[in-house]
């Protein structure tokens, strides 16, 4: 799930390795950024960067502003724009 409160712009990046060695001190780690833009109700998921061993190629999110309105969408590492 993402979570997102409007009334501003926001962003951040996710981040995710593989937990449990230093394998993320070599490189192997990706992030995705994420970015509400308040102004046209949009939240972008950006590609994908870097990759490790054993991590997910898709993924589900939920998407949930704090009126309850709700979309999921699936991700496979490529930019989405999702319009409120």
């Amino acid at each position: 799930q993402l979570r997102v409160y409007t009334g501003a712009n926001g962003s951040f990046v996710l981040y995710e390795d593989e937990f449990d060695n230093y394998n993320y001190e070599k490189g192997e780690y990706t992030e995705i950024p994420i970015i509400w833009n308040n102004a046209s109700h949009t939240l972008i998921i950006g590609d994908r960067k870097g990759s490790y061993k054993g991590m997910l190629l898709s993924r589900k999110f939920t998407i949930i502003l704090q009126d309850a309105t709700q979309k999921t969408v699936e991700y496979d590492g490529n930019k989405l724009e999702i319009k409120f």
